[in-house]
């Protein structure tokens, strides 16, 4: 048997298909490996064996009748503790929503499960999925697969961690302002943010309702492609054929690359030079009108983070650690004019970007200008935990502003990670051009 949990999803999904691989077995494998890995207390806030277990043997009954569901029926994934799962605490790695049992699944939970993914269990966050480094020491610290004393990215730390570590196959997560790619880039692994709406919320715990988006967390572009599509309920886009020859990409100046650290500036760099080695051409491109709509954060996320949590937060704040209940407590100081006017800035700010990079296959950036920061450090020093967390958001929350769809690709170079950045919809296309881009980076 070859070690499976070092597998994609996708070569999981073959191997059911080819009779080579028990679902069951396969659910199995990846239960004992969670269940004996000195680390899983802080990358999975609960298992669901007997769910599981459930849905591998339904897989292996399609799989021996021919009646698969789809390309990863039977492949086993995680999903991040703010998704709903019908009879098993959902709590948001928070001690606000302890005890929280919702009654049903969220909506794109049961889209995969009607399509075959096994859900092994959810995945610690950050609290109320507020924070890009992934640091709670109300719950858990999931780690970072590079560094056992660094934070793993956030929100979706613990998802990460479930891929990166070997204990799951894939993972599913949310992102509002780069909560899937900060932690995928910090652990070496592909992410897609989807286009605010592509994916419904219900059931979803939400933090800024205009931002959150749902998105998975992968070995490969091919995972993350066939991922979105069992999420949708749909066969993935075809990823063959592709090539960067004759492409033309944007590399973005405005803001991304500013204060940028040494790893993640030469890495992206190199990976420019590999794009462009593959056929790509690449054209530096600055759009001023970004830094507006960034500079609205306050206005823009924490007014509806505390419009949707303040009275919880408020009746109990001792509960929050006390960063994150800042984050949302910053909401109170703008007005409703701020919001709106905010608003319309962001508005044109993303007509503006339409315009200018009309003319590209897609726009590129450093997914993070920094490298995961050390855990103690940000429990010790409030200054560094505001100033790590604005930079490690800063380049993300560009696509979430934009109102695009994004994927972030691993350069080779530990936690260092170059995004692609497509119009909102347009999340087939951006999967194809990152295939093709994963190649040359590979």
């Amino acid at each position: 048997m070859s070690d499976w949990t070092g597998m994609s999803a996708a070569e999981l999904g073959r191997g059911i298909a080819a009779g080579s691989i028990d679902p069951v077995a396969l659910a199995q494998t990846f239960l004992d490996r969670i269940a004996a890995h000195p680390l899983r207390d802080r990358i999975y806030a609960r298992v669901t064996p007997e769910r599981a277990l459930a849905e591998a043997a339904a897989a292996r009954q399609r799989a021996r009748s021919g009646r698969r569901l789809s390309p990863l029926d039977g492949v086993p994934v995680s999903w991040k503790d703010l998704f709903d799962t019908a009879g098993t605490a959902t709590e948001a790695g928070s001690a606000l929503l302890k005890g929280r049992v919702p009654s049903e699944d969220a909506e794109v939970l049961k889209v995969a499960t009607a399509m075959g993914l096994v859900c092994l269990g959810k995945t610690h966050m950050s609290e109320l999925a507020f924070s890009g480094l992934g640091l709670n020491p109300v719950t858990q610290t999931p780690p970072c697969v590079n560094d056992p004393d660094a934070v793993a990215g956030g929100s979706s730390s613990g998802a990460a961690a479930s891929v990166a570590f070997g204990l799951a196959a894939a993972a599913v997560g949310s992102d509002t302002g780069g909560s899937v790619r900060i932690p995928a880039v910090w652990n070496d692994l592909v992410g897609l943010k989807t286009t605010s709406g592509r994916l419904p919320l219900t059931g979803v715990v939400p933090l800024a309702k205009r931002f959150d988006t749902v998105g998975p967390l992968c070995r490969t572009v091919e995972d993350a492609a066939e991922m979105l599509a069992a999420l949708e309920g749909r066969a993935a886009p075809d990823l063959r054929g592709v090539s960067l020859e004759g492409r033309r990409f944007a590399a973005l100046s405005t803001i991304v690359m500013d204060d940028i650290r040494d790893a993640p500036g030469d890495a992206y760099s190199n990976a420019l030079d590999r794009l462009a080695n593959a056929g790509a051409r690449i054209e530096k491109l600055d759009v001023p009108e970004v830094a507006i709509p960034m500079g609205d954060a306050g206005p823009l996320y924490t007014v509806e983070a505390w419009a949707e949590w303040g009275d919880t937060i408020s009746a109990d704040p001792e509960a929050m650690f006390a960063p994150i209940r800042e984050r949302f407590e910053a909401g109170r100081a703008f007005s409703g004019a701020d919001y709106l006017r905010a608003l319309d800035r962001m508005a044109r700010a993303r007509a503006a970007w339409a315009a200018a990079t009309a003319g590209f296959d897609a726009v590129l950036c450093p997914t993070s200008a920094s490298l995961p920061p050390e855990a103690a450090r940000l429990l010790s020093d409030p200054a560094y935990h505001v100033r790590e967390n604005l930079l490690a958001l800063r380049n993300t929350r560009v696509g979430n502003v934009m109102g695009l769809c994004v994927t972030t690709l691993p350069t080779g170079i530990r936690s260092c990670g170059i995004s692609l950045m497509c119009p909102p919809g347009d999340e087939d296309r951006l999967l194809r051009l990152s295939a093709a881009a994963e190649r040359a980076l590979a």
